[in-house]
């Protein structure tokens, strides 16, 4: 039997996530590998995690990565804080909460939601009387939820969620790298992202950190697995998952160095780099590439006469939904984009499947060849599908966006 070699495709990945990877990431992971305790691989294991903690603005010593995709980092960090019969509440703005209440429940917790119309946010009131009501262990939320693509405000849930001795999870997997996120400023207690969304990587690897509050609630749970006993003994009710079970997983990465899975090397080699080249770029002007490119999709979809979707203050900057337009046959229209011109968006879930499309400026895509190309091409698609369009209207509703941002940074350098 032959089997031919995978080759892939030509594609630009415009949808949610995941996007097309940093040629610089590529080529990171095609890196030879080493054993899991080679000295330089314990030494890129330290600096991953010490790159890590300025992605995520904190000086959390517990921050590492998962292996596995974000969901392996929700997953662990939500087994590994939770014991059966804990409450926790979850505040519900699209499909992503949902997906935090099946991990709970599956955890064994008693959870507790709010909800809010797909396509709006949260208030802090709302979200404190809830906590006030409920008294949760642990208040679990998505910070940006693609499914919506809204970008849920969190200064002062921290603070709340202290006040009445909860901890704070936020999974960041869309947000992270694209819009603000300021971990120990907001007190957020435990955090999860994947490399497939701003952090320009391939999915396989969930970034991690813990507060110290956090970080002891997990330690209070550690057991060593028998064949390699420390000599300490276990504390408290073991972690329902042995490979997600973080206290352990932290004995790995840290300076004990007991064995626990081996590392995924070529995936550690991408989230390293995925990390190194946010901060050399600076973690504020990441955001600001990405509301750019942001404002100059939202912009030329107008231009095309596409209505936006949901509270545009509370937008994510690095995807945007669109309602399709009447008449339209919103999965023939993205076949059309991508086997024409090799470009993918994506549609949306539950009560906005086939009602939106949605279209990400994020990671590597965040740039403004990929934006002007994804414009001028569904410009084509809405024209075959019988829609009205001005020639031109998306992409230079763009560069309208794209020549102020010039202007105003050839002002400011003056």
């Amino acid at each position: 039997m032959s089997i031919p070699a995978i080759t892939p495709p030509q594609r630009l990945l415009m949808g949610p996530g995941p996007i097309s990877a940093d040629p610089r990431v590529l080529r990171a992971m095609s890196a030879g590998l080493v054993g899991q305790f080679d000295p330089a691989m314990t030494t890129w294991m330290t600096q991953t995690m010490e790159l890590y903690r300025e992605v995520l603005r904190t000086r959390n010593e517990a921050t590492l990565l998962v292996d596995g995709t974000s969901r392996a980092g929700i997953e662990a960090a939500l087994v590994s804080l939770l014991e059966p019969g804990d409450r926790v509440l979850v505040p519900i703005m699209g499909r992503f909460g949902h997906l935090l209440v099946e991990i709970a429940e599956r955890c064994g917790a008693e959870v507790h939601t709010i909800t809010t119309d797909w396509g709006t946010v949260f208030t802090p009131e709302q979200i404190e009387e809830a906590v006030g009501r409920v008294g949760p262990r642990l208040v679990a939320l998505v910070q940006g939820d693609t499914s919506t693509t809204m970008n849920q405000p969190l200064e002062g849930l921290g603070e709340i969620c202290a006040r009445h001795d909860a901890l704070l999870y936020v999974d960041v997997t869309a947000s992270l790298g694209g819009n603000t996120f300021a971990m120990d400023e907001w007190g957020v207690d435990a955090a999860t992202a994947g490399l497939q969304k701003c952090l320009a990587g391939p999915s396989g690897s969930a970034p991690l950190s813990l507060s110290p509050r956090a970080r002891e609630v997990v330690l209070s749970r550690r057991h060593v697995e028998a064949g390699i006993a420390d000599g300490t003994a276990g504390r408290g009710t073991r972690i329902r998952s042995n490979y997600f079970d973080l206290a352990m997983v932290l004995d790995y990465w840290g300076e004990a160095r007991l064995n626990h899975h081996t590392e995924a090397t070529s995936m550690l080699y991408a989230a390293h780099e995925c990390a190194r080249l946010l901060v050399e770029e600076g973690m504020d002007a990441a955001v600001a590439r990405h509301r750019l490119h942001g404002r100059a999709m939202a912009a030329g979809a107008q231009g095309l006469g596409l209505r936006l979707f949901g509270d545009q203050e509370h937008r994510m900057n690095n995807v945007l939904a669109v309602h399709i337009p009447e008449g339209v046959d919103g999965d023939a229209a993205r076949t059309a984009l991508l086997e024409d011109y090799g470009i993918e968006i994506g549609t949306s879930f539950g009560p906005l499947h086939g009602k939106v499309w949605r279209i990400g400026t994020m990671g590597y895509n965040a740039r403004k060849d990929a934006v002007l190309l994804t414009l001028a091409a569904l410009e084509q698609v809405l024209r075959a599908g019988g829609v009205p369009v001005i020639g031109g209207g998306g992409v230079g509703a763009a560069q309208e966006v794209y020549a102020d941002a010039a202007g105003a940074a050839t002002e400011a350098a003056r």
